[in-house]
Formats: C-alpha cells, structure tokens, sequence
C-alpha cells in the first residue's frame, strides 16, 4: 500500500500554506501540502488521485529492475487495473496500452496516466481545495502564528 503520513497537525510545518494557491505544483512539492490536499480528496472520495500521483513519483526514483517489477505490479493492482481497489479515472486506451506492457515495465509505464490524473487533479480538485473549509482553516491557522 502506499500511504502518506496522518493528518495535518499544529505541529506540521505549515510555513508554505499561504503559497499553496500559487498552482498546485506548490501543494504536491511539499509533504504538508500533500497531506492537507490528500485528506481534502479523501472527503470528496478522491484520494486515490494523489496516492497514485505520490506512487508514481516514488517509482520514477526506483534504481534496479527488480524493484521496479515489483512496484509497478503494486500500483497496476492497486490503482490502474479494472476493479482496482483504488482504481484511478483514466480513459480505457490509456489503462489498455499500460495493461500490454505491465509484464516489461519501464520507468515511465505510468506517465501518461499520470499525467492524466494530475490534470484532472489541477483542474477539478486544486480549486474546490483552494476554497475549502479546511484550506481556508489551514491559512487562518498560519496567520495566527
């Protein structure tokens, strides 16, 4: 499973937040952001966007091949493959053509879904965040300090 730590606390460093509603290049660049961002998905039943975004950064940083085997059957599984228990929303030709080279994979096999799922991320989700309770909570917080 991939997993990003607990929930955003007083003590997280939250010296960026006022800089997450620059794009949303500056909420995934940082853990609190990711964080804050994944747990504003998780209560609009998105959250498997960024775990597979957060999944494929993590591969593209993989060095020998049995390990990038391993993991790419982990994230196939987990988000890409028909009834994926975190099954990511991408076009059938895009999950198609990752299917067909899942047996030899490569450090870009998810690329194109990922960019998939980061669009729709920076389109639909990063705006409703931007005016969320919880966003809008996080920068009253901050300013507090």
């Amino acid at each position: 499973m991939w997993k990003v730590p607990g929930r955003v606390s007083l003590t997280d460093p939250l010296e960026d937040v006022e800089t997450w509603s620059e794009s949303v290049d500056k909420v995934l660049s940082c853990k609190a952001g990711q964080i804050a961002f994944r747990e504003f998905l998780k209560s609009e039943y998105s959250e498997e966007n960024i775990l597979f975004w957060i999944a494929c950064e993590e591969y593209k940083k993989i060095k020998t091949t049995p390990e990038m085997i391993s993991s790419a059957n982990r994230i196939y599984s987990e988000f890409v493959q028909t009834e994926a228990p975190r099954q990511i929303n991408i076009d059938c030709g895009t999950r198609e053509n990752i299917t067909k080279n899942i047996s030899q994979p490569s450090l870009t096999s998810f690329d194109s879904a990922q960019k998939l799922v980061y669009s729709l991320m920076a389109r639909d989700c990063y705006p409703r965040f931007l005016k969320s309770h919880m966003y809008q909570g996080l920068l009253r917080r901050n300013d507090l300090r």
